[in-house]
């Protein structure tokens, strides 16, 4: 029987009965948050994605910049997010020329948990992107030991997943191995839109001498939003994919793998890693 639920939080807190050594007992259980959230540009519906109703800010200035719909964060003039009934609405108030190249490749689709690729039209829509992002040029060193002393202190910082057990983190950590800050959602590509989004609150970030720590494996859309935010190292606890490794060669991101405190394994440009 469900007790009580708090409408568009991270969370909702459940009575649910529980077995522990073979004996039934009731407890109380948060679970996370799973919400449409429909992104609105210009007035316009572009996409719905299932998400965690926090930081929303964040996640529309993130996703924006991730899917290439503005060049610049000064293209984006305002944000406002819409409570309704059935969801939230961002209402994203973009350039004219960026809206005017957002209806020339304008698609509808819905995202569910863990998807990035839904609503692609055609083959070429995937490859298309990436191939317009510069590679990365920068030679930034990162220590070992800074590195397994940030994945330390991961968890700590995972309020939302401490609490329910269900979402994926995105954290930005500095070379001396701390983590300036974490975002997190039931999504893995939304945890990183809103990490992104976040990093443009902070103008006096080098992001150059900063890298990125995902809680899930490493597929070739978050390498492709990482070398957006021209980050040059991206650490995920889980694996990659084949076409991430291929794609992080490519566009200049040292990525590491199944990493856990002292252990991972280095896939690309390796030299950056002392």
């Amino acid at each position: 029987m469900k007790t009580h639920k708090i409408i568009y939080s991270d969370k909702s807190v459940f009575k649910s009965p529980t077995i522990k050594n073979g004996l039934k007992k009731d407890s109380v259980e948060c679970i996370a948050e799973e919400t449409p959230i429909a992104m609105v540009f210009n007035g316009i519906s572009h996409v719905v994605m299932m998400g965690t109703p926090d930081n929303l800010e964040d996640f529309a200035k993130g996703f924006s910049i991730s899917e290439n719909i503005v060049s610049d964060i000064e293209e984006i003039y305002s944000i406002e997010v819409n409570r309704t009934d059935v969801g939230i609405e961002i209402d994203i108030n973009i350039s004219n020329e960026a809206f005017n190249k957002l209806k020339d490749k304008r698609r509808n689709l819905i995202g569910r948990t863990g998807c990035g690729l839904c609503g692609a039209e055609s083959l070429n829509q995937v490859f298309n992107h990436h191939n317009s992002i510069q590679a990365i040029t920068q030679q930034s060193v990162f220590s070992a030991k800074n590195i397994s002393i940030a994945l330390n202190h991961l968890s700590k910082h995972q309020i939302i997943q401490q609490q329910t057990g269900a979402t994926h983190a995105a954290a930005l950590c500095n070379q001396d191995g701390k983590i300036l800050f974490v975002r997190e959602d039931v999504g893995r590509h939304n945890a990183l839109d809103k990490l992104i989004g976040a990093s443009y609150n902070c103008d006096t970030l080098n992001i150059k001498n900063l890298f990125i720590i995902i809680s899930s494996r490493a597929s070739y859309e978050m390498i492709q939003k990482a070398a957006i935010l021209k980050v040059t190292l991206l650490v995920a606890i889980s694996a990659p994919t084949a076409l991430a490794v291929r794609l992080a060669n490519k566009l200049g991101i040292t990525l590491l793998g199944f990493a856990r405190g002292k252990n991972y394994n280095i896939y690309t440009h390796k030299e950056r890693i002392k």
